[in-house]
């Protein structure tokens, strides 16, 4: 969204640990933007969630982006679009071999936007909603009069719907490259394999010692260290201050946070947040998460391997 020329950012805020997003991006300073939060309460849908926005976007044309969705690119061009056709809403599609599990759209025979339906069985194309939205402030008058769907909620694609069959100019982007909506673990494994790809480039901020082998497309934070007798394979990232050994293998696909520590552990294809220690773990580790200030503590048992998903401040004897 910045790289976009989004300024000024509310984020929207349920009532999961809603103080660790405010620790994270603070008042957004340190992302060249302003950032306010509003409090949701009781989630009653997307519509919902936006309309709580209403003063804070005042007469201006907005984005919503979903916290989950990740997009190749970003969406900078399709901010430009918007800003240049001037529509009342335009939505972001992107093409999915399971159209039914999402917000699907159907065009005229013209290729114009017709209709938006939500998880169609036999859906009319193969172009699903992707979870970014470019709005003006007509679709709160819009969110005030919809009626909660089977669900409960008052769905965002309602509303846009209410805009079509109002007459109110609706238009569509599509998507190039890829689409990750990171609902699942796996789809978060995914989604930095696909960062990783997409971005790495060699970067050594760090100091990597004598004797230690570092391959392929790796950053190393500033104040990391990849200490003797350890090899790293990109595409990797370390964080700052991490420490790489001694005897540590960390293998392709592996994104450490800041102030880690692995020692006499091999791991790879996993994603490893803030203040993790892995120390003598054994076997590899692989396909894992690994919340921030978790320990993995190696014993005497040497079993095949591990696949472990541990939340903030875990520990674990293995």
């Amino acid at each position: 969204m910045r790289d976009a020329g989004a300024t000024e950012v509310a984020i929207i805020l349920g009532s999961l640990y809603p103080e660790k997003v405010r620790e994270y991006y603070g008042d957004g300073s340190s992302f060249g933007m302003r950032l306010e939060y509003i409090h949701q309460g009781e989630p009653k849908g997307l519509a919902q969630a936006v309309g709580l926005a209403k003063d804070f976007v005042g007469k201006d044309p907005f984005v919503v982006y979903l916290g989950d969705n990740l997009l190749k690119g970003g969406i900078a061009a399709h901010a430009r679009a918007f800003t240049s056709a001037k529509p009342d809403a335009m939505v972001l599609l992107s093409k999915v071999t399971e159209p039914q599990r999402f917000g699907v759209a159907k065009f005229d025979a013209q290729g114009n936007l017709e209709a938006l339906i939500e998880k169609p069985k036999n859906p009319p194309s193969p172009f699903a909603l992707v979870g970014v939205y470019f709005l003006t402030p007509v679709i709160f008058d819009a969110i005030a009069h919809l009626k909660p769907s089977w669900r409960g909620e008052l769905e965002i694609t309602d509303a846009i719907q209410s805009l079509l069959t109002s007459g109110r100019k609706v238009t569509h982007s599509f998507v190039e490259g890829w689409w990750k909506d990171t609902g699942t673990i796996g789809d978060i494994l995914d989604s930095n394999r696909l960062v990783l790809d997409d971005k790495m480039e060699v970067s050594i901020s760090g100091t990597v010692e004598k004797g230690a082998i570092v391959e392929g497309r790796v950053r190393i934070g500033e104040g990391a260290v990849v200490t003797g007798n350890s090899v790293v394979r990109g595409p990797v990232h370390v964080g700052p201050n991490t420490i790489i050994g001694p005897n540590a293998y960390v293998g392709p696909y592996t994104s450490i946070g800041l102030d880690c520590k692995i020692a006499n552990s091999e791991i790879e294809s996993s994603v490893i947040l803030d203040h993790v220690e892995i120390l003598n773990a054994g076997k590899r580790i692989t396909d894992s998460i690994i919340g921030s200030y978790s320990k993995i503590i190696g014993g005497d048992e040497r079993p095949a391997g591990y696949r472990l998903i541990l939340g903030e401040q875990s520990t674990v004897k293995v």
